[in-house]
């Protein structure tokens, strides 16, 4: 999402590292183009006056321009602005009373019903015991996409029946969450295509009666500043408490990440960065702030890896590559580990000064390539998966057909598969040290 302001930023501090030394004139240039770069990612114009005015205080100091690395120093000074602009510190999601409520609101299509899901199954896998509500009964259908999506994460909703009135479906939840020991509830409230007196209504009734812990504003990033000042309009009438933003992972130029704390008051909390209900993370300013300026985000990958690998099957996977016993179908389930980290180009822009790679621009990512690999491996039979030695032409051709693919690609893949087992050989011989870095949360 912030892949244009984060190359334009890229150019500026490239530019401003390769001068001698730091000068009023060209900290004057470097902000014109930090000013011009925000605007042009659709930033509200005060913000952006702030943001440049305290950036332009503290690289004036004599301790910067008197540094031997004044490039240096004006870069962490950006990073320390952008962070504050974001919000500065985490913002977790607060747990008040038993059970703590947490309410989602937002206009209608902002992604609030999947939302829910997606902090449903954050929260399970946090330990926490999450009950979704659906007390939207204003869109069709709303109901059942949010049990849908509740078998899908593996988590309880209450069934509304033939209940008319969301103030009934709360009270009724709250009261069975009391009996069952839900320990969180997720409601998802109604939304329409603009704020008006009728939905506020409703929610303000609704907070009277859960009396939630949270009140999550749901904003599709893509409206840029419109999402802001609707941020605005639900605050003054039923008091949001933080912001999730959803399709953070698609084209829009940052603007709503950008102003919406500054803005409203109020931290982003959440970010949705997929279709999937695994795709959302915590929002941390200081990475999203790295991120930007090329920096990386590697705890954040780091987490990703940790939550997704699983400890007893690295284990094995170690075994297998140390006895050489590295099978196709344990190249599958590698892949299969690795999409569930999220899309490539995710994973990537959180590695350290890749976007700035001459040839991460010629990088085209074809997430289709790896379900054709899966189609591939999944035609042959449990004997050519074990050896890939008696695949001959034959059995190549089968499996070309029974994947839908070319025979050049069922070659193309066991060539790979082949590559792959020469490095593990390399890497066993290298012994514990050159194995240990394959696997994501060994410690030993």
């Amino acid at each position: 999402m912030l892949e244009s302001l984060s190359e334009k930023f890229r150019k500026i501090l490239r530019d401003v590292r390769g001068q001698g030394s730091l000068t009023e004139s060209n900290i004057q240039e470097a902000l014109k183009e930090v000013r011009l770069a925000l605007l042009e990612a659709d930033v509200n114009f005060t913000i952006v006056k702030d943001f440049v005015s305290a950036i332009k205080e503290k690289a004036m100091g004599q301790e910067v321009l008197e540094s031997l690395s004044p490039g240096q120093q004006f870069t962490k000074i950006v990073h320390d602005e952008l962070t504050e602009l974001l919000g500065g510190a985490d913002s977790g999601l607060e747990f008040k009373g038993r059970p703590s409520v947490i309410m989602l609101v937002g206009l209608q299509g902002s992604g609030k019903t999947t939302t829910a899901a997606k902090l449903a199954l954050l929260l399970k896998s946090k330990g926490r015991n999450p009950y979704i509500v659906p007390a939207d009964l204003f869109r069709l259908a709303a109901v059942l996409q949010l049990k849908k999506l509740a078998t899908e994460v593996g988590v309880d909703c209450f069934d509304s029946g033939d209940m008319q009135s969301p103030v009934e479906v709360c009270r009724e939840a709250l009261r069975i969450s009391g009996i069952k020991g839900y320990d969180t509830l997720l409601v998802d409230t109604a939304g329409r295509l603009h704020v008006d007196s009728t939905l506020m209504q409703e929610l303000q009734a609704l907070k009277a009666i859960l009396k939630p812990s949270e009140i999550l504003f749901v904003a599709d990033s893509m409206t840029g500043q419109d999402a802001v000042n609707t941020a605005r309009g639900f605050d003054e009438s039923v008091g949001i408490t933080g912001v999730v933003l959803t399709k953070f992972d698609g084209d829009a130029r940052g603007g709503a990440a950008l102003s919406m704390r500054m803005a409203t008051g109020k931290p982003i909390k959440f970010v949705g960065t997929g279709e999937k209900v695994e795709c959302i993370e915590v929002f941390h300013p200081s990475r999203v702030a790295g991120r930007i300026l090329d920096m990386g985000d590697v705890l954040t990958l780091i987490e990703k890896a940790q939550a997704t690998f699983d400890e007893k099957q690295a284990r094995e996977i170690e075994k297998k590559i140390r006895r050489d016993t590295f099978t196709l179908d344990d190249f599958k389930d590698q892949l299969q580990q690795i999409k569930k980290l999220g899309s490539l180009e995710s994973i990537l822009s959180m590695v350290p000064g890749f976007s700035a790679l001459k040839q991460a621009k010629d990088i085209k990512i074809d997430e289709k390539e790896i379900s054709k690999v899966e189609a591939i491996i999944n035609s042959m039979t449990r004997k050519e998966r074990q050896d890939v030695l008696c695949l001959n032409a034959s059995r190549r051709r089968r499996i070309a057909a029974g994947s839908g693919t070319k025979v050049q690609e069922v070659n193309k893949l066991i060539n790979q598969y082949q590559d792959m087992r020469k490095m593990m050989r390399k890497m066993k011989n290298a012994g514990p040290r050159g194995l240990r870095g394959l696997f994501p949360g060994r410690t030993r």
